[in-house]
Order: structure tokens, then C-alpha cells, then sequence
């Protein structure tokens, strides 16, 4: 499936390691790998694939079931939660950081952000050890605020975004190059419906909590993964958070996931083939810091990867629409 007068969704072989001057430098390395949890983690991992980097490599990030079930078998330090913006935690976490470093000793320290970005680059730069630091594929205008602090440092920095490239913020590669989609026939009525909210706090998501109670038949079953959007009045299996695991099966089973925009949990659904409806966080209702999950829903469209819904406009032939869009498998592993 293609959007009209977009380009078409375009994927690569990752089973050969990307050649970029950035992988050229950091190939084979044994890194000091940092991301806060939900996209930033899920996108460092996907690119630890496609730079091959040494997987002996030490990866810091916040202790949740996503990071619990992915780093299961690799060297992992778990920190406690810095949130966005709290540049006092920041602070706080930079002696850990220079006594990991000392411990570890990496041959380059790389983060996708967001705020732990700075509690390790920081020390990692004052020891002397190379630094790099790769914007969310989620900034489609220009850098984030901590990307923004980083260009004031001497970082190595990329985007993932052509468009707004230049000297100081090169393009080499994005993680959404990896995915496609194809038209699909579902097999049957909806019978199970799994909707994911995320896990970052302290953003709530009622608008499509509401919505999807009002549009999904009684006789569906839903599971609801719902972060900081406590409820008690809901129908079917309710969850605060689960693990990667538990993630996937429902995923697979579901005859539709309804998703935040967030990317990481738009990752995982690409990678695992499921049908997927994206509704994006709204900043004037308080769901997140800024409107960046609107523009991720236009790129899932640019691409024809997805169908994309605002919470308010949910209904039952929005939810069958997305059932016929099946996304390709991409072809990444997770590092061993």
C-alpha cells in the first residue's frame, strides 16, 4: 500500500551491516550504550544492528519490562528514572557515569537520547572518550532540547531525517528505512483487539481510552496496556505495564493493535507484522510534552505503513480499515 503522491515505503537488507561513516568509526567497538526506555531504547537497539557494533558492549538504561526482557543476556546497568527535562537528576547520575566509564572502559559512548543523554556524554567527554549521539527518528523539524545542548558540545552528532540536515547534523541512516507494508484481506470479524498506551508518566491518554470503548463491539476482547492512564471502568484484561514478551504474543494474536504514536511501540508492531491503527498524543490535551506524535503518523503515511486516526475520530470502519494493512517483517535481529 502506498499514500498517494508519497514515495514509496522503501526497505534494505539488514542482514549485511550498514556501511556509513559513522559505522566505519564504530564497527566491531565495544561502546558505552545509552537511551532512556520505550523509543530511544528500542531505537539504539535496532541501530547496535545495523552499525554492528561489538556485542560485548555495556547498554544503561531505566529499569522496565521492555529493558528487563531486551537485555536479558547483555551487559546492562539499570539507573533510576531521569525524566525529561529534569536536568537536576541529570546532575545527580554524572559521578555513576564517570565511575562506569572508568569501569567499563568504552572505546565511544553513543546515546539516542533522551535526558540520560546528557547525565553520560558529559563524563564520557570530560574522560576523554569519543562521544555520538543520534537524534530520535521522532524529530522531524530539528533536534530536540537535548539534542540542542548536545550541538553546543564537542559530540558527534546524527539526524535520522534528510530534510533537515546539514554540516553540523548529518544524515547517514534511519531506522524506519527497515519496514513495509502490503495490502491485506482480514480472514474474519474482529474478535481481539489489544490497545497500548506506552509507559511514559506522567502522560495520560483518556481521549482514546474513550474512544475505543465507545467504537469496539461487546463481543471483542481487549487487553489494555495503559501506562499512566489508570482506569477502573474498563471491559476486558487491564495492565499497567508487561514485559517484552508478553508485548509480542498479544501483539501477534491481536486482529488489531491501537497504538499511541509513540515510535518504539511503533517499532515493535512493524517488526512483528501486526495490523496497526497509530493515534497520536495530543500536547493541548496534556498526553505528552509536545504535538512530535502528529508527525510521526505522517510518516507511517508518507511510508503507507500504517493507518493513522486523531483519538476523537475512532470507529469501527477506521479500525477494519487498519486490519487490511499488514506491515512487512523487518529483517533485524537483537544483537546477542
Amino acid at each position: 500500500m502506498s499514500v498517494p503522491g508519497a514515495p514509496p515505503a522503501k526497505a534494505f537488507d539488514a542482514s549485511q551491516p550498514r556501511e556509513t561513516p559513522v559505522a566505519d568509526s564504530l564497527r566491531g567497538r565495544r561502546l558505552l550504550l545509552v537511551a532512556s526506555t520505550g523509543g530511544h531504547l528500542a531505537q539504539l537497539d535496532k541501530i547496535a544492528q545495523l552499525l554492528a557494533f561489538d556485542p560485548s558492549s555495556t547498554w544503561v538504561t531505566f529499569e522496565k519490562p521492555q529493558s528487563t526482557s531486551m537485555l536479558e543476556n547483555r551487559d546492562h546497568r539499570f539507573i533510576p528514572y531521569i525524566a525529561p527535562r529534569d536536568f537536576k537528576s541529570v546532575a545527580q547520575h554524572w559521578p555513576w557515569f564517570r565511575r562506569l566509564i572508568r569501569e567499563v572502559r568504552p572505546e565511544a559512548v553513543v546515546s539516542t537520547g533522551a535526558a540520560i543523554a546528557l547525565a553520560s556524554h558529559l563524563p564520557a567527554l570530560a574522560a576523554r572518550v569519543p562521544s555520538y549521539y543520534i537524534e530520535s527518528v521522532s524529530r522531524f523539524d530539528g533536534p530536540s532540547l537535548t539534542g540542542r545542548i548536545m550541538s553546543r558540545l564537542p559530540v558527534r552528532r546524527l539526524t535520522q531525517h534528510d530534510e533537515w540536515s546539514s554540516r553540523r547534523w548529518p544524515y547517514e541512516i534511519s531506522v524506519m528505512d527497515a519496514y513495509g507494508a502490503e495490502p491485506n484481506e482480514p480472514s474474519g470479524p474482529l474478535k481481539k483487539v489489544f490497545v497500548t498506551l506506552g509507559t511514559i508518566f506522567p502522560y495520560r491518554f483518556d481521549a482514546l481510552v474513550d474512544a475505543v470503548v465507545a467504537a469496539v463491539p461487546h463481543d471483542v476482547e481487549i487487553v489494555w496496556q495503559l501506562g499512566a492512564t489508570e482506569r477502573t471502568d474498563l471491559p476486558g484484561r487491564v495492565e499497567t505495564e508487561i514485559r517484552a514478551s508478553e508485548f509480542e504474543r498479544l501483539s501477534s494474536e491481536a486482529d488489531l493493535v491501537i497504538t499511541h504514536a509513540g515510535v518504539g511501540t511503533i517499532m515493535q508492531l512493524l517488526d512483528l507484522g501486526a495490523p496497526t491503527l497509530a493515534v497520536p498524543r495530543r500536547q493541548a490535551r496534556n498526553e505528552h510534552v509536545d504535538d512530535h506524535q502528529e508527525q510521526i503518523c505522517g510518516e507511517l503515511l508518507r511510508r503507507g505503513l500504517a493507518t493513522v486516526s486523531e483519538a476523537p475520530n475512532i470507529d469501527l470502519s477506521v479500525m477494519e480499515r487498519a486490519r487490511q494493512l499488514t506491515p512487512n517483517r523487518a529483517p533485524l535481529g537483537s544483537p546477542s
